[in-house]
Parts: structure tokens; C-alpha cells; sequence
């Protein structure tokens, strides 16, 4: 997916969850955040961020820019240098870089009988909105199979390990037991860790933070819900999904990135 205009800023401030200070050009801007997790690791003050310009399209917007992107710093180990870590924080683009991957083929779902016919965002399940719904076609166009999606974006990054969730999530717990409900009654299921970075060696539930969502994951895991994680390629005014990675669910167990 692409942005339009896209400007460079330092981050100041987070006065609340869904706006922050950023100088641009020598100007201070209120910005709106495309991202109401904590984000703590991220937004640090003199923290190089980027953002999408709407002033030729304000319409009624209250603020010209939306943060999209931002670099972490990865501090130096010995012998080494400091890098920096591009990392986009959208939190709309997973799901919309997982449609274009699905329909281009960048994403290919295990266990998914044929090719997509149907690919239907928003749909409801039981007691869960998921993220995508689809069914496969066969000649004749006759459905042969049926799929629903949930969509995790994933922002948090230690030691080249991707950690999900950032902050304890009971709406998260609730989808992993609705794609279960899916399973048994005879279709398939599949969780998408989008990992909005690069340089990333796994993807782990972050059990420090929420283990009952640890726990739901690894319990769908073996109810046969499809855990997977893909990264991702972040520049500035673009994100798209590039290659599948592991999803390590035991400390030294099974994953569904190695099946």
C-alpha cells in the first residue's frame, strides 16, 4: 500500500493516545496518531517519525498530518554500530496489506482448498467481527471451501523478536476463541500476525504482558486454527508484506511457521 505525501518529523510529546506533538520544518504540529496502542518503545522524544500530509484534502479533518512511520533505535552490542529500525504503526495498514497480499498471491494460505474467489472484509461470526471472510471457487463457481481471518499488526520489537500484545487485549482472547468455533464447525481459521517491520527472526505471544491471550494462541494452535505471521517492507510512504515467518508458541516447542 502506498501513502500520498509523506514529510519527515521529530517527535516531542504524546499529550494522549491519539494525537502527539511533532516538529516539522521548524514548526510545531499537533499530529493525529494512526495508532492507539501505547507504543512506549517507539514515540521517545527526538525520535524520527513520518508523516502523511492531507493538506490538499483536509475536508473535515482537525489536523493536516497522521504519524504513520517511525525509527527505533537499536543500541550498538559490541564490536557493532547503532542501527535504526523503520517501522511503520498504522494500525489500518495490516489489514489492507493483507487484502492486497491475498489477492496477489503474496500470501498463501495453508489448508485453504483452491484459489479465492470471495474476499469479504468485516464479517461477522458468532460474537466477532473478523477481518476477512472468504470462499474458494471451483469450476461452475461453486464454493469449496470457507475461511475467516483476524488480523494482528504487530509493532513491538525486542532483540529481533516480534511480541504480541503491546497492552493486555480481552477483544484479542475473544477472536482467538471465535476462530476456534470456526474450526469445529468445519472451516478453516487463521490468525495473521502482520509484522510491520523488518529484521525480525520470530514472532511470540507476549506472556510477560497478557499470558491468557499466550494461552488462547497456543490452545487454537492445537485446535488446528492456522497461527502465521509474514513481515514486512517499510518505507516511508509504503508498506507491503514480504516473507512468511515463524510464530514460536512454546519456549522450546512446536510452531506453526516450521508445519
Amino acid at each position: 500500500m502506498k501513502y500520498g505525501r509523506v514529510k519527515q518529523g521529530v517527535f516531542l510529546e504524546r499529550p494522549n493516545r491519539f494525537v502527539a506533538r511533532v516538529e516539522i520544518q521548524g514548526t510545531v504540529e499537533t499530529v493525529h496518531v494512526k495508532n492507539t496502542g501505547r507504543c512506549g518503545e517507539l514515540l521517545l522524544p527526538g525520535a524520527a517519525v513520518y508523516l502523511e500530509d492531507h493538506g490538499d484534502a483536509m475536508g473535515s479533518r482537525k489536523t493536516r498530518y497522521d504519524l504513520i512511520a517511525v525509527e527505533k533505535r537499536i543500541p550498538a552490542k559490541p564490536g557493532k554500530k547503532e542501527k535504526t529500525l523503520l517501522i511503520n504503526m498504522d494500525s489500518q495498514a495490516p489489514n489492507k496489506v493483507v487484502a492486497e497480499a491475498l489477492r496477489s498471491g503474496g500470501i498463501l494460505l495453508p489448508g485453504f482448498p483452491g484459489e479465492i474467489g470471495l474476499l469479504k472484509p468485516e464479517s461477522v461470526f458468532g460474537g466477532s467481527r473478523f477481518d476477512f471472510y472468504l470462499e474458494s471457487q471451483v469450476e461452475g463457481q461453486v464454493p469449496s471451501g470457507k475461511a475467516y481471518i483476524e488480523v494482528k499488526g504487530v509493532t513491538l520489537e525486542e532483540d529481533g523478536v516480534a511480541r504480541f500484545p503491546d497492552a493486555p487485549t480481552e477483544r484479542g482472547v475473544k477472536h482467538i476463541g471465535e476462530l476456534c468455533r470456526v474450526k469445529e464447525q468445519g472451516m478453516e481459521a487463521y490468525l495473521i500476525f502482520v509484522v510491520q517491520m523488518k529484521s525480525i527472526t520470530r514472532v511470540e505471544p507476549n506472556d510477560r504482558t497478557h499470558r491468557a491471550f499466550g494461552d488462547a494462541l497456543r490452545q487454537a494452535a492445537e485446535a488446528g486454527v492456522h497461527v502465521l505471521a509474514w513481515d514486512c517492507i517499510v518505507e516511508p510512504d509504503s508498506l507491503t508484506v514480504d516473507q512468511r515467518i515463524p510464530v514460536q508458541l512454546f519456549a522450546h516447542g512446536p510452531d506453526e511457521g516450521k508445519r
